[in-house]
């Protein structure tokens, strides 16, 4: 109970400095995830309409991961609510979370029994190596400069990086964008939409003169399309996995 009131207290007064320091606007802009109206909700979307296609994103996560048998530990940034980051524990992984969101750990921090830290991604409070990887799970798309953070993902994950993201090539691009364009989704205001060449174009700038392999499947396709999961380039999520291998 010390603990837990000791946590609050700790939010709540990184809640006042933010706001204080005006820093609802991080990287120069409006984000949705300093907005309580969003990150009380957040939770009811993978609840709701988001159940099924979670399934599916863990799935390939896993997938990509587990064929990398030096991953114990990891650092899941943008960890937001902790949705994805208590899962890592059911495939074997021991997780620690970190956002820039005190709203967003604020609900973490009553959901999740691990670790968690606020920071940005782009200046991670971590000694090299502190992990054996890094995770982000749909917050990449947020970065404004995804160079600088996959330099600091590899920095402190030993090795590799492991990425969930929205897809750009998907049937429900147009709607997405319609959406924003009406102000009916705020997710999607700030957002950068990847696909696996343009994502990975990114980690080869970032990444010059290490030596790593790249792999990634899609998903997120209709329910009523015959495959689920495939390694063509077109669907609402797609995983990808970097692996180091210039390290022991």
């Amino acid at each position: 109970m010390e603990k837990e009131k000791s946590a609050t207290h700790v939010i709540a007064k990184a809640q006042s400095g933010l706001l204080h320091q005006g820093l609802k606007n991080w990287q120069g802009r409006k984000e949705w995830f300093f907005n309580r109206e969003n990150t009380d909700t957040y939770e009811l979307y993978y609840e709701g309409p988001y159940k099924r296609a979670e399934k599916w994103q863990k799935k390939v996560l896993e997938q990509l991961v587990s064929q990398d048998k030096r991953v114990n530990t990891l650092l899941e940034f943008g960890c937001g609510t902790t949705r994805f980051t208590r899962w890592w524990a059911e495939i074997g992984i021991e997780a620690t979370g970190g956002d820039i969101s005190p709203f967003m750990l604020s609900q973490a921090m009553h959901r999740f029994g691990g670790d968690l830290v606020m920071a940005d991604s782009h200046h991670m409070p971590f000694k090299d190596h502190s992990f054996d990887a890094l995770a982000f799970v749909t917050t990449f798309e947020y970065y404004k400069d995804p160079v600088k953070v996959i330099r600091e993902a590899a920095r402190v994950g030993k090795y590799g990086i492991v990425m969930g993201m929205m897809n750009k090539i998907t049937p429900k691009f147009i709607r997405r964008r319609t959406q924003q364009f009406f102000g009916k989704n705020p997710f999607y205001e700030t957002a950068r939409f990847y696909t696996p060449k343009t994502l990975i174009a990114v980690i080869d700038e970032a990444l010059k003169g290490r030596k790593y392999t790249v792999e990634w499947t899609t998903t997120g396709l209709p329910k009523w399309f015959p495959v689920q999961q495939w390694n063509l380039p077109v669907g609402d999520f797609f995983g990808l996995y970097v692996q180091f291998k210039d390290v022991d």
